[in-house]
Parts: C-alpha cells; structure tokens; sequence
C-alpha cells in the first residue's frame, strides 16, 4: 500500500514526504529499499535523505562489518527530529496532545468546555499548547493540527444540533488557530483525521483500501483509498450519519427526518439512557444494515470501528457481525474481517490532527489535500460556513 513518489521536479515536496513516510514506517532500511518502494531513483532518494538529514528528521547507521565489505548504511526517524500538536474540539471539551515524529504520544491534555465559544477555545488551546510544548523546551515544533466535527460550509448543516458547536459559523479557523499558538496550523474534520491517524500509526498500515466508522457524539465515515481519504468536492465527504434509514423516523437537527446517527451515535445510546448491552442488541439490526451499505457503496478491504466509543462498545457492535447480510464483501477468499475495531481510540484524531501539521510544513503540496480549504473550493467556503 505504499504511496509512489514522482520523479517530476514539481513533486519533489510530495517526494520527501513519502520517503519520510517510508522510513517512519519500514526503518532501519536502505536508501536501495526506500527506492524501491516508492518508486523513485537511488539517487533522487539520497538527494531528499541528505535533506532530511541535515534538518534531523532522519538518523543514519551502519551495522558492524560482518564479512568483507561495509554493509550499507540504514535510516530511521529521528523522534525526538521534531514536534506537532494536535487538537480535538468536540462538544464536551477540548483535547490537545504533543506528539513526535514517530507518532509518539508525548503528553496529552484535557479541558472540559461543553459547547465553548470560538473565544474561549482558542484561549484554551493557547494555553495548552503553551503547556505541552514546554515538556520539550528548545524542540522544534513543525506546526498544529485540529480536528472537529463537520460538516464544512454547508448553512444547513454546519455547525447545528448536539453534534458539533454553536457559535463557530464563519470563523477563520486557521487565523485563530495561528494567532492562539504561533505555529503553522491546518484543520480537518474529526473523522477524517481519525481515519488518518489510523492509516498512519494503527490497523490502517495493513490495508490500502479501507472505511473508517467513525464513532462519537454523531456517527461519521471515510474511505482510505491507496493510502489517502477520500474527501469529496468540498471537503465534507463521509457524513454517513446524515443517511436517512427510518423513513419518518426521528427528526434530525439537519432537517431530514430518520438519519443514521439519531440512532447509532453516542449521543443516541445517551437518549435510549440504557446499558450499553442492552443498546447494542437493540442498534444491531440497524448497525448491520449500515455495513452492509458501506460495504456495497465502497467495497473495502475491512471496515474499521473507531472514535471516541469505549472499546467495550466497539467490540460489542464488532461482535454483532456474525448476523451481518449478504454483500459484495461476503467473499470466501476474504483475509481480513469484514469488521474490526481500532486500535487508536482518542489517540488516533490527535495523531492524525498532528499529521496534518507535520505533512503540511513538510510537504506543503500534499499537506493541501488534507484541508478542508482547497484551491476550488475557495470561494464558496468562504462566506458560506467556515471562513477558508
């Protein structure tokens, strides 16, 4: 499932991101190795390794001589190369962590601030930055990245109900972010950043072509295709909890009537206010439809639960597949589980925030892909929602 890398001059920030990517991920390995992988020349990966090097992002070694000849050098990531933060504002509070070059959790942070202003939060998050980034006093942090709920720039839809904040329509959530903390900073939805945490650091690594189901106040999804989220037109691909399933069921703070998420969120298991058992058995046959829908729309490899669920939660869905119907991916050459549980938990949205900030700065043309502030969407994100 490894990304490609071009041997275009223009691709070279995009080139240096993978070989990083690759040593993270396969280190100690050659530069032969590292070729090999992504597709490039020996010496167009020396040129980005010697980079690399020169700003500490990679460390160089060589085994001791076991015969005649040098064996040839290897490379691993420098963890402590460099730093990113990661935010998650959810309804309930704000969580920060930072976090190495290796996906090293360092510290991890948390303030209660149930639906907090755009003021109040950003004080917050300058504040815990402050905090965290002092763990490391003279390390370099690349930059921040934040998750929260979306939808982005849909006036219908963005910023309304129990699942996301009130109050933060049209904020310039970049500049905020910038001018809280002094660092670079880029944002994404929660489930897109989860599903990225999980490709990078968890389950995600052994598959090309996976969905993450993302579990928390709302219900949200994103297909990883070869490795990237699909993310659609503007951004806002994967609001499977606004997939209306009941036909004049519950209303739904979007406006339709019947979606997913008003039965299959956390926010939905603390309306029925019964045990969590006891929610799974009544949720399954809607749960299971839910997969099969995903498995026939995206045909994955597997499907990944994850979020802010408890594991006990997510096991007890995942262990609700054996009734699952019939569909594409009812294969008897299937590997992999037609359904499988995270690894990451909380970690993965605050991981994969920091991956935005460290893809970003490092490769600033493959970080775009990850924004939800793209060069086509410009001008309709601004004004219509969040200010790009």
């Amino acid at each position: 499932m490894a990304l490609r890398g071009t041997n275009q001059e223009f691709g070279r920030p995009y080139n240096r991101r993978i070989v990083l990517e690759s040593i993270r991920l396969h280190g100690p390995i050659a530069r032969g190795d590292i070729a090999r992988r992504v597709g490039l020349t020996v010496q167009t990966v020396s040129t980005i390794v010697r980079e690399l090097e020169e700003h500490g992002y990679v460390l160089s070694m060589r085994e001791e001589p076991r015969g005649r000849g040098l064996p040839p050098a290897t490379l691993r990531i420098n963890p402590e190369g460099g730093y990113a933060v990661g935010i998650h504002v959810t309804p309930l509070g704000i969580h920060a962590a930072l976090i190495n070059l290796s996906g090293d959790v360092i510290e991890s942070a948390y303030r209660e601030a149930a639906n907090a202003t755009p003021d109040h939060a950003f004080d917050l998050i300058g504040a815990m930055v402050l905090e965290l980034t002092g763990l490391r006093p003279g390390g370099r942090v690349l930059g921040i990245g934040m998750a929260l709920p979306g939808p982005f720039g849909v006036e219908s839809m963005s910023f309304i109900g129990p699942t996301t904040m009130t109050g933060w329509k049209d904020v310039a959530l970049r500049e905020r972010l910038e001018a809280s903390t002094g660092l670079p900073a880029f944002f994404e939805t929660d489930m897109a950043a989860a599903a990225m945490g999980e490709r990078l650091y968890g389950l995600g690594t052994g598959y090309s072509e996976y969905y993450y189901l993302y579990f928390s106040v709302g219900l949200g999804g994103v297909m990883v295709h070869d490795g990237s989220a699909l993310r659609g037109a503007w951004g806002n691909a994967g609001e499977i909890g606004h997939i209306p399933v009941v036909p004049g069921g519950e209303p739904c703070p979007c406006g339709n009537r019947g979606c997913l998420e008003r039965y299959l969120s956390l926010e939905a298991l603390r309306r029925r206010n019964i045990s969590e058992a006891d929610w799974v058995d009544e949720v399954g046959p809607i749960f299971r439809n839910a997969i099969t829908i995903i498995e026939n729309l995206f045909d994955p490899e597997t499907i990944i639960l994850g979020g802010l669920a408890s594991t006990d939660l997510l096991e007890g869905l995942a262990g609700s597949v054996a009734k699952l119907p019939n569909s594409i991916s009812a294969r008897n050459d299937r590997t992999a589980p037609r359904v499988t549980v995270a690894r990451g938990g909380q970690h993965a949205v605050l991981r994969g925030a920091a991956a935005l900030a460290v893809s970003g700065v490092l490769s600033p043309r493959f970080g775009q892909i990850f924004t939800a502030e793209r060069e086509r969407g410009r001008d309709i994100l601004q004004g219509k929602g969040i200010a790009a």
